[in-house]
């Protein structure tokens, strides 16, 4: 079909029009003003207490509601906080959000903006503001370097050129093994005593935790006196923790993360080595049969001293494994293929040619050690039978009834059920269905019949 040249030009400028409405549909040219106006956002933070998100809005009407878009570091996208319906008019709306709800790391950055809603649909946006979360207990000073910033408040200069010293070799050495390349900066913040340290990381935290890398806002925080700074421990603890920001970011999917123990037992193999000390731990518990299974590794660690030892060591020592027996670019290729969100018997099938649980089994020979008993749950133990039914309850539990040492049970002969026989039940509720099924649509048939006969006279 043909339009018209006036036509066409009438179809063009409906559709504009159409497209302007918005997803509330057409409006009247009265309504065309914003349904509502902002000031620009604004952000404060208390340390440690409460985050306060603000804006000082306009509203032509009562909107259907009003809410705050709230977005920080890792999540998949804005968090829709609706707060009170403040009526129309001007009003200064705000949300706050109370630390003891919920630990927030200093160093995180909240991406926030204010949406009005009105009854029919439409929506106005404000303008979006960033606030970073920092702790201001200290006056931090800070060394930058191409990629580690450090921050620090106890120590002089010298302090603070080691710390960025090691922090950079530390990112240098695993970017250059999973051949990742590094470009957003990564903040390192080194406190002087436990309290305030722990304090940032929040409740919850274990009170061996020396160092913590958080991926997500791409922060290391340490607990490093300055007379410490050149003590060996330093030198490991910075770059294990570092160790794991660049893991990430070889890995990074929205799906699922690679074991705990490979990403542990990288950051201890690229920080210290398969050392003595942690062959010692996992030599000792071959011998007393205390090792545990790998897969008793993918998530968090035992909290016991002993039992978190031994989970450090069996990481790099299954870590070390696989480069002896695999070489390092088959590391490599299974820590990189996490990207792509695979399982992870996908993962080491692909690099290694073995799932999971063959290359436990292959470390573990390679220990010298049994596969340890399985615990969790279990088949449950075959329940009792009737009387004469052994031969069936044998064949679904696949062993004989009862046969010779080396004979061959045949499998029993399923026989028909004969009237009054015990089997003959299933036919009997059958035939009782049956009766009662023809009983019901001869009263259906008669009933029917019934009212036909009386609307007839």
């Amino acid at each position: 079909m043909r339009f018209s040249g006036r036509a066409a030009a009438l179809a063009a400028a409906l559709a504009i029009v159409a497209l302007a409405a918005g997803p509330g549909g057409l409006r009247p040219a009265a309504a065309a003003a914003p349904i509502a106006t902002f000031a620009p956002p604004t952000g404060t933070f208390e340390f440690g207490m409460s985050i306060t998100f603000s804006d000082a809005i306009t509203l032509a009407s009562a909107p259907k509601r009003v809410e705050l878009l709230l977005s920080q570091p890792g999540s998949i996208g804005p968090s829709a906080i609706e707060v009170p319906n403040p009526g129309p008019g001007q009003h200064t709306v705000s949300d706050v959000i109370q630390i003891a709800d919920g630990h927030v790391y200093p160093n995180t950055t909240f991406s926030a903006r204010w949406r009005v809603t009105d009854p029919d649909g439409t929506q106005e946006l404000s303008s979006s503001m960033t606030l970073s979360y920092l702790d201001t207990r200290f006056d931090w000073r800070t060394k930058v370097g191409s990629i580690v910033r450090v921050h620090w408040y106890d120590g002089d200069d010298a302090f603070g050129a080691r710390a960025l010293a090691i922090g950079e070799k530390g990112i240098a050495n695993a970017s250059a093994l999973l051949g990742v390349t590094e470009t957003k900066p990564v903040d390192f913040y080194i406190y002087a005593a436990n309290q305030p340290f722990y304090d940032a990381l929040g409740p919850g935290t274990r009170e061996n935790v020396g160092g913590l890398a958080n991926a997500q806002i791409r922060t290391l925080f340490a607990l490093i006196t300055p007379d410490e700074i050149n003590d060996a421990w330093v030198g490991t603890v910075i770059p294990h923790e570092l160790t794991h920001l660049v893991f990430n970011t070889a890995v990074d999917n929205p799906y699922r993360a690679p074991p705990r123990w490979l990403n542990e037992g990288l950051a201890v193999y690229l920080s210290e080595g398969y050392t003595p000390s942690w062959r010692a731990s996992v030599t000792d518990a071959v011998d007393s049969g205390g090792i545990i299974p790998l897969d008793g590794l993918i998530g968090q660690f035992p909290t016991t001293a002993d039992q978190f030892t031994l989970a450090y060591g069996e990481s790099v020592a299954a870590v070390d494994f696989m480069i002896r027996r695999y070489g390092k670019p088959a590391l490599v290729t299974l820590i990189r293929s996490y990207a792509a969100g695979v399982s992870d018997d996908e993962a080491f099938t692909a690099a290694l040619g073995v799932d999971t649980a063959g290359f436990s089994a292959a470390w573990l020979k390679d220990l010298g050690v049994a596969a340890p008993k399985a615990y969790g749950p279990q088949p449950a133990p075959p329940g009792p039978v009737p009387p004469g039914w052994d031969g069936l309850a044998a064949a679904a539990s696949g062993a004989p009834a009862s046969s010779a040492p080396g004979s061959v049970e045949p499998l029993p002969t399923t026989v028909a059920p004969q009237p009054g026989s015990p089997n003959d039940s299933t036919a009997g509720v059958m035939a009782a269905a049956l009766a009662l099924l023809a009983a019901g649509l001869a009263f259906l048939v008669v009933r029917a019949w019934r009212r036909r006969s009386v609307g007839g006279l």
